[in-house]
């Protein structure tokens, strides 16, 4: 369970590249209401906090829309050309609805996961440093064991060379 407090916190440390598998209901087509980030809010919202689970972590490669401005905005795109509600659609009604959702790499705006890679061999200090930042950040979540799941190949990749011995990594496509 994560207090009000933790949330909070969360929210201020780690929502301009994170986010919650917590999505408003799809109304006339798939994609409607992505953007709705009223359900993050626990005075909208008054089951949120009872729905969020730190120790299921799913974890994407970059962000690769530029920077998210409203707190929580990653993963709930609105944009008409974002596929953020399939995931939505993933994860409803399972056992990942309510996990913590971040990026393994943080503030590097690509698109191209190859140009991702690329820059990574290039700079290991920079692969370095982003999995310091994601211990924080699961040190600041309350995560404890968690399960990480990794969209794609590269991102489990990478979790798997830093993490392998620590936590469970399981892999979804991407």
């Amino acid at each position: 369970l994560i207090t009000r407090e933790q949330f909070e916190f969360i929210k201020k440390e780690h929502g301009s590249h994170a986010s919650w598998a917590v999505w408003a209901d799809e109304g006339d087509t798939p994609k409607s209401n992505m953007g709705d980030l009223s359900v993050l809010d626990p005075d909208i919202n008054k089951d949120l906090l009872s729905q969020l689970n730190p120790n299921v972590v799913l974890v994407g490669l970059n962000i690769s829309r530029g920077a998210i401005h409203e707190p929580f905005g990653n993963f709930h795109d609105k944009r008409p050309a974002a596929t953020d509600f399939k995931t939505r659609f993933a994860v409803k009604n399972s056992p990942l609805w309510g996990a913590y959702m971040t990026d393994i790499i943080k503030d590097f705006d690509q698109k191209i996961s190859g140009k991702v890679i690329k820059y990574l061999k290039k700079n290991p200090s920079f692969e370095q440093e982003n999995v310091n930042t994601f211990y924080q950040e699961l040190s600041d979540i309350g995560s404890v064991a968690p399960t990480m799941i990794a969209f794609g190949n590269i991102t489990y990749d990478i979790l798997q060379r830093n993490f392998k011995s620590k936590f469970q990594i399981l892999k979804i496509p991407h």
